[in-house]
């Protein structure tokens, strides 16, 4: 452990809110940015992979074209929604995160580089890729790269800033800022997960454009559910493997959160495990009995359920991470009650027109492109 007084000291500006507010706050929008991160990489991936079969099934160039032109959408939104909880980790957490985008100074710099890269590479695929798709697979292959690049470095930085003990070490080994937090034992694992869910959650994404298909095309819309179902399934079993080396990997103390040490950390980790395994064999049902509404709806609202459920928990584990450090109760309180109405409102209202605006203009609609 570290002298305590090589953390930066708390921001003497008091919150404008309680701080179990900006602590709610902070899980919310995580979740929502996390869930809308998992149909940009795996609505990519699944395409990806759609493109690389075509030769197997006609039907694949129109999924690739499906998946494509939503995925500059539904990039815009995951920024725009991620702004939010950067934001409340900067209030609750900032001395500790800054210091470790100090440390990680470049690869830090260049995630809005590769970010803005990621995304012509998007735009450029939804607009070119009926007329060039040889091209505009490749694009589409390099701008999935340079997400999961983003996502690692992001992994490193939030991870760093959870360990302050290890600062020092990092920081003079290389005073240029292209330290990465690749010792950390954690790292792989926690990234792989974060990955996988993406994954399957890019299945989950094709059964909803199924499901909005189904009765206008459903031989299409038979293919894509069974492309997505199966999808979801065996990424959704690869999550065991990873869970497992992921709980393996940290610290015994931290480890034992999730084994009866902490109540609530230990009941999200149970609904999670049964969850996911609920969530296999109602997928598993829906795709033998071709029931497109149990899947779309059933087997997605539990999938929502789990990934707020490992939002919590990885809340948790970071304040078990800072325990030595981080203080709630050392935060001054000024509610601002004149504002605060108003931002909830806002909030809750701002939520709601997302959801509104993906229905109507990207998730639930389909390209009119004819099979190729």
């Amino acid at each position: 452990m570290i002298n305590p007084n090589m953390v930066p000291i708390l921001d003497p500006n008091p919150l404008p809110a309680p701080y179990w507010v900006f602590k709610l706050l902070l899980v919310v929008t995580f979740f929502l940015h996390i869930l809308a991160m998992n149909f940009v990489l795996g609505g990519a991936v699944m395409a990806l992979a759609a493109r690389w079969r075509s030769k197997s099934n006609p039907y694949n160039n129109r999924v690739f074209l499906d998946v494509a032109k939503k995925v500059p959408s539904l990039l815009a939104a995951t920024i725009t929604i991620g702004i939010a909880p950067l934001l409340f980790v900067q209030v609750l957490y900032g001395q500790y995160f800054y210091t470790s985008s100090i440390i990680l100074a470049w690869p830090w710099f260049l995630v809005l580089v590769f970010l803005i890269a990621a995304y012509y590479g998007f735009y450029f695929v939804s607009y070119k890729g009926e007329r060039r798709p040889d091209v505009a697979g490749r694009v589409m292959l390099l701008s999935v790269i340079l997400v999961l690049i983003i996502g690692f470095i992001y992994s490193n930085n939030l991870m760093l800033s959870q360990v302050p003990s290890r600062w020092a070490a990092k920081y003079f080994a290389g005073t240029a800022g292209w330290n990465l937090n690749l010792s950390e034992p954690t790292l792989i694992p926690r990234y792989l997960h974060f990955m996988t869910t993406a994954v399957a959650v890019g299945g989950i994404m094709l059964v909803l454009i199924a499901l909005a298909k189904w009765k206008q095309d459903s031989e299409y819309a038979r293919y894509i559910f069974q492309f997505g179902g199966k999808a979801f399934m065996y990424s959704t079993m690869a999550q065991f493997v990873i869970g497992i080396w992921f709980l393996a990997s940290l610290p015994r103390d931290l480890r034992m959160l999730f084994s009866g040490d902490n109540m609530l950390a230990t009941v999200l980790l149970t609904f999670g495990v049964i969850g996911a395994i609920g969530s296999i064999f109602l997928m598993s049902e829906a795709l033998r009995k071709e029931n497109i509404r149990l899947a779309a709806y059933v087997v997605s609202g539990i999938t929502a359920l789990v990934i707020l459920s490992m939002s919590v928990m990885r809340d948790i584990l970071r304040d078990a991470y800072l325990k030595p450090y981080f203080h709630p109760q050392q935060f001054a309180v000024k509610t601002q009650w004149s504002v605060f109405p108003l931002f909830l409102v806002l909030f809750i209202g701002g939520v709601v027109l997302w959801f509104v605006m993906l229905k109507r203009y990207g998730l639930f609609t389909t390209t009119k492109a004819t099979d190729q």
